[in-house]
């Protein structure tokens, strides 16, 4: 999936998965075991959204011929997947696994931080 050329929503992908495991580890010594792995579960669930734009990006690059209408239909369908996926995910962590809330909120914001980190290296 991360073949070819990297392109800004690939390195937003690169950065979230490097900041997955730090914003844990920091928070499973901090605060514990349980906060540690909230916070894992929200950064994941913020890569898995993600990585649904990098799917759909790589679509798009594929397909060349296709004009501006239907790339518009594929950026609608992805927000409106990315937005769905989200909302599942983070019904499972909190509602289904029972996960700390403020944890997983706060690994899902925290892996939002690779979206300032991409864009700043250019």
């Amino acid at each position: 999936m991360f073949f070819g050329p990297p392109t800004a929503v690939r390195r937003v992908a690169r950065a979230q998965a490097a900041l997955a495991p730090v914003a844990a580890a920091i928070g499973g010594v901090s605060a514990g075991a349980g906060v540690g792995a909230g916070v894992l579960y929200g950064a994941l669930a913020a890569l898995a959204v993600t990585l649904v734009l990098v799917w759909r990006e790589r679509q798009s690059l594929r397909h060349p011929e296709w004009d501006q209408h239907r790339l518009l239909r594929l950026f609608i369908r992805a927000g409106v997947e990315r937005l769905l996926l989200l909302g599942v995910l983070l019904y499972a962590g909190l509602a289904l696994l029972a996960l700390p809330p403020l944890p997983v909120l706060l690994g899902l914001v925290l892996a939002q931080f690779g979206w300032l980190t991409a864009m700043g290296r250019r």
